[in-house]
């Protein structure tokens, strides 16, 4: 009998050193994973503070957290079971989907390219708010950024699935979880940030001390700068993200070529300055996925705009007839 009891805690405590091992693997493949989706989310940091401009300023912080609340939603109620279900029966659709999201962030990137050039070009019309009380455009705005999340989210979780097909389905869900929900906090925790940070610049300019009104001037007159950068950061990313999980894509699907002249061109770089070897080849490497980003982008813009666009919405306007309110 105590020969069987020994044999037992032997048998649980090699179990729970799997277990431990597999956490620790699936945390560093949520890093892993996190790390990819990193152009994602800087774009998401950068345009979600504009669904609070013109609202009271104590609402910004309550928006914000509904549109966290509705984010995390997103990720974990919708995506995460919807991505354990393609990972178990239909794995083969994981790279042609992820693809397909990647020549989405292409268009994003290339829109904000060419607003660039032509003012204008790369943003979509907006469509008139019917909203009649503050309460009203609160609810509108909340429900239209958790809708722009929604696609963005999807991204994320894709990026992340892909990087743990070979995993069991418990880590898969791990991981995902992990990347979904730290992605939330840190995409919003730092949009509080940005939206309070104003007023903070403005409550300092207002003290008595010269050098802290200084301070507070500077941070109000540096913020629209700050969030321009951190657009055109978010801009680069996304082109770069887009063109790099197409290149892998193709590369997953047999098509070997891009990704090995991608290499090739980043090696003979890298191998002319042996001191920043690692970081010429990131740099060239993501460069080159970025300027596919843009060609792939232009390509897409038309056939979004003359095929898929009307289609979608031809699609909408029949469900409408078919379900009267």
């Amino acid at each position: 009998m105590t020969s069987g009891w020994i044999a037992l805690l032997d048998d649980l405590a090699t179990l729970t050193k799997v277990a431990a091992s597999s956490l620790d693997d699936a945390g560093a493949q949520a890093a892993k994973a996190g790390s990819k989706a990193a152009g994602i989310v800087i774009d998401d940091a950068a345009v979600t503070p504009r669904y609070v401009v013109g609202l009271a300023a104590e609402r910004e912080l309550p928006i914000i957290g509904k549109i966290a609340a509705g984010s995390l939603k997103n990720k974990l109620l919708l995506l995460l079971p919807g991505a354990l279900v393609l990972s178990v029966f239909a794995p083969w659709a994981i790279t042609p989907l992820l693809m397909a999201g990647g020549a989405f962030l292409c268009l994003e990137g290339y829109h904000k390219v060419m607003d660039l050039v032509r003012p204008g070009h790369g943003t979509h019309k907006e469509t008139t708010s019917s909203a009649q009380t503050p309460e009203e455009l609160e609810k509108e705005r909340v429900a239209s950024a958790i809708r722009t999340d929604f696609i963005l989210s999807a991204e994320i979780m894709a990026i992340t699935l892909a990087t743990v097909t070979d995993s069991p389905v418990w880590v898969q869900a791990i991981v995902l979880g992990v990347v979904g929900a730290g992605m939330t906090l840190l995409v919003y925790g730092a949009v509080a940030i940005i939206v309070k940070t104003d007023d903070a610049g403005v409550a300092l300019a207002r003290a008595s001390l010269r050098p802290v009104r200084a301070l507070g001037r500077g941070i109000v007159l540096g913020m629209p700068v700050f969030l321009k950068l951190l657009s055109l950061v978010g801009m680069v990313a996304m082109l770069w993200v887009g063109g790099g999980i197409l290149i892998h894509g193709l590369h997953a699907l047999g098509v070997h070529a891009p990704e090995e002249a991608v290499h090739h061109a980043a090696d003979r770089v890298a191998s002319m300055v042996p001191a920043m070897k690692s970081f010429l080849a990131w740099l060239v490497g993501a460069s080159i996925a970025a300027v596919l980003g843009v060609i792939v982008g232009a390509l897409v813009d038309p056939l979004s705009n003359h095929l898929l666009i009307p289609a979608f919405q031809g699609l909408k306007k029949r469900l409408g007839r078919r379900n009267p309110a």
